[in-house]
């Protein structure tokens, strides 16, 4: 392409004006460009590009991909369009790439779920989509997805739906999806593994909502059930605990010497007896007479001291040291 300017030129009868042609400023090829939409300019390809350059050229490589356009195509778009360039090489390429990213699950989890709810579902349900495939979008685009098509059967909470991601920068894409919807419950795990006798504190597990599959009978549903309390078995992290997994930490240890109270009226008689079972305070064991071996049932009132339940023993099978106290009230 060239350009006509004016020159002024001397003559020896006085100045004549003329016009010549100059060539115009070279393009340059970009050999490299990330593309915003489905399609490509003429400025996409090249600087520079002239009266043209907001020529459209066709549909672009779709997100996440890229087209590479070579040397021999890239001469007859610039014939065609008039743009002042030319290949110096056969290696003479532009590419073409739009950044894209995979639509992630808890996008077409969240549209699913807003849709079966509105179709009577409960809000409190998870949504599992197994073999998702995402496909992928502009990675700079504020991509809308919803569902545009549902078929949901509530009694086995298996649906299937179309999918459908919008936006500005991008054409509209649909794909077809299935799942079941899920009912979720509380429960509390823990955060590393725990292990037998461990002594529980609070922030050693958190609160969580899982798939009501997932959620045991009679689980802990609050940190604060499991504080100060003793765990009966190994746990593994993540694994949702039961209240029957706890349990208070023993005042009294199997096969410990305990004290044992027992009052009658005025007396109050102090023995020692052998604990024959762990037990936490207000808990129900057995014990043992050191001397007369004589068992009886006592509940644990301290740490290493309890109380004989009434009826399940003597004072003739337990006494050692017999006491005259005050008349209890």
């Amino acid at each position: 392409m060239k350009r006509l300017v004016v020159v002024s030129v001397a003559l020896a009868c006085g100045l004549m004006t003329v016009l010549v042609s100059e060539p115009a400023a070279a393009a340059s090829l970009r050999s490299m460009t990330t593309l915003h939409g489905p399609v490509v300019f003429l400025r996409d390809l090249f600087d520079d590009a002239g009266p043209n350059a907001d020529r459209m050229l066709g549909p672009g490589p779709a997100p996440g991909d890229r087209i590479v356009v070579e040397a021999a195509q890239l001469n007859a778009i610039a014939r065609k369009f008039d743009v002042p360039w030319r290949s110096v090489s056969g290696a003479d390429r532009a590419v073409l790439e739009w950044p894209g990213r995979p639509l992630r699950l808890e996008e077409a989890s969240a549209a699913v779920k807003a849709a079966v709810t509105g179709a009577g579902a409960s809000d409190d349900t998870d949504i599992d989509i197994p073999g998702f495939a995402p496909p992928m979008v502009p990675v700079d685009a504020d991509v809308s997805v919803a569902v545009s098509q549902l078929d949901y059967d509530p009694n086995s909470g298996r649906f299937t739906a179309a999918l459908s991601m919008t936006a500005e920068t991008m054409n509209a894409m649909t794909m077809r999806i299935s799942g079941r919807v899920e009912a979720v419950a509380a429960a509390v795990v823990p955060v590393t593994r725990l292990v037998p006798e461990t002594l529980l504190r609070a922030e050693d597990v958190r609160a969580v909502r899982l798939r009501a599959s997932r959620v045991p009978d009679q689980p802990v549903v609050s940190p604060d059930q499991v504080a100060g309390m003793m765990l009966r078995r190994p746990v593994a992290a993540g694994q949702p605990l039961r209240l029957t997994d706890l349990m208070r930490p023993p005042l009294v240890q199997r096969g410990s010497i305990v004290q044992v109270e027992f009052r009658d009226g005025g007396l109050a008689v102090t023995v020692q007896a052998t604990a024959l079972d762990d037990g936490a305070d207000g808990e129900r064991i057995r014990i043992q007479n050191v001397n007369s071996h004589a068992f009886a049932y006592a509940d644990v009132i301290g740490p290493g001291r309890v109380r004989i339940v009434t009826g399940t023993a003597t004072l003739t099978a337990l006494p050692v040291r017999l006491e005259r106290r005050a008349r209890l009230p």
